[in-house]
């Protein structure tokens, strides 16, 4: 029993974290190779190497995945300072190569000379498809606005399915629960964010993020654009990319008829949050929106403006006009912040009364002993709690929209 406690201890020195153990890096100069300041790490590989995020067999493992920071061309080299061999009996370590070929395209590069003399190559790219905005943030490390572009692109434009088959290998890393689309059915956008920077006198982009969006049909003549992946890469990430890609897309649907309204695929928290600032942002100058409009309730004009001049639905328009009126109301006057909390709750409380119809049926199908008074009192009081939990946790949401808002 010693013995094998012994070899356990020793078989969990080859344990590795692969979140750790995963180096990315975006590569603009020769010298970004060396530079530990450009490299970052995944927050996610489950999906490559299972829940536990573990690679075993290796210590002093490395997994370099280096790319060329405009057309993503990629150097994949695996290092380590040990491996297990013949000395463990019947223990193998893991094949990490296999793992990773998996997931990134053929055509990477296994060695650092080959992938710089493709670095002196990325003058010629250029981004694929079609200008639609150019905005610039100011950089303060650099002291100078730098220049961004957004294009949309698709499966027509020349190199752009090799690219894209490199750029969707950063979701495995940063996306929970990402997987590859389908390229080939023709109802795919793809928005993509590029930086402009200088390189020996030359005008050079680096990828910054991407959207891939769905146009699901809508009987009888309509389109419902879905976004389905969004990732601005970590680089990049805190600087305002995300709320100018996803206002760019608005506005590129918002001038097609045929378009309904505009929606997300399971949105996680943080793009809900980034939805609500940009669609506050356009709803906020439309009249429906009026201060005085506000204070008289939530109205089917603004579910009709709303959806015709910004293609937003109704559920959207109604997360809208709670944020605006809590802008519009003054929280320390008694009347004015009942008013607000009620109408917020009265939008809550939906699905508790739908518990308690349901509740309602049961009594009629139970015996009283298993439906007592004090059951129901405990639930009604739980309800309550959760209903002001619930709003109290929205406003701090609103809030923070508001502020970001009135910083824009």
């Amino acid at each position: 029993m010693a013995g094998l406690t012994a070899m356990e201890k020793k078989l969990a020195e080859y344990k590795c974290n692969t979140n750790e153990a995963i180096q990315l890096k975006l590569v603009r100069f020769p010298e970004d190779l060396e530079d530990e300041n450009t490299t970052f790490n995944p927050e996610y590989s489950h999906q490559v190497f299972g829940d536990d995020e573990v690679a075993f067999g290796y210590k002093g493992l490395k997994i370099l995945l280096y790319y060329i920071a405009g057309n993503l061309s990629t150097l994949f080299r695996i290092e380590y300072t040990s491996k297990v061999n013949e000395k463990f009996d019947c223990v193998e370590a893991d094949d990490v190569e296999s793992k990773i070929r998996e997931i990134i395209p053929p055509g990477f590069c296994t060695n650092t000379d080959d992938f710089v003399s493709l670095l002196e190559k990325e003058v010629n790219f250029k981004p694929f498809g079609m200008l639609l905005h150019t905005y610039s943030i100011h950089n303060e490390e650099a002291g100078e606005d730098i220049t961004y572009q957004i294009y949309k692109a698709d499966m027509t434009c020349p190199g752009f399915r090799e690219y894209h088959e490199r750029l969707q290998t950063f979701l495995m890393w940063f996306i929970e629960t990402a997987s590859f689309i389908d390229v080939d059915d023709e109802r795919w956008n793809y928005f993509l964010v590029f930086e402009k920077y200088n390189k020996d006198g030359a005008t050079l982009f680096a990828t910054v993020g991407y959207m891939t969006v769905y146009n699901y049909y809508v009987y009888p003549d309509k389109t419902r654009p879905r976004v389905s992946q969004m990732l601005i890469l970590p680089p990049f990430q805190g600087e305002g990319h995300g709320a100018q890609l996803l206002e760019t897309v608005h506005r590129y649907y918002m001038s097609s008829p045929t378009v309904l309204d505009i929606t997300a695929e399971d949105p996680s928290e943080n793009y809900v949050k980034l939805r609500d600032f940009v669609l506050v942002k356009l709803c906020q100058d439309l009249l429906c929106f009026s201060p005085v409009k506000l204070m008289q309730g939530f109205s089917q004009e603004m579910v009709t403006e709303a959806q015709q001049k910004l293609k937003i639905n109704k559920q959207h328009t109604r997360r809208v006009y709670e944020i605006l009126r809590l802008r519009a109301t003054n929280m320390g006057d008694a009347e004015q912040s009942r008013s607000y909390r009620l109408d917020v709750k009265r939008r809550l409380i939906g699905p508790y009364k739908k518990k308690q119809r349901e509740l309602a049926k049961m009594r009629r199908c139970l015996r009283p002993e298993e439906m007592t008074n004090q059951l129901n009192q405990i639930d009604l009081n739980l309800q309550r709690e959760q209903l002001e939990e619930s709003f109290q946790q929205l406003v701090s949401d609103y809030r923070r929209v508001l502020e970001r808002l009135a910083q824009a």
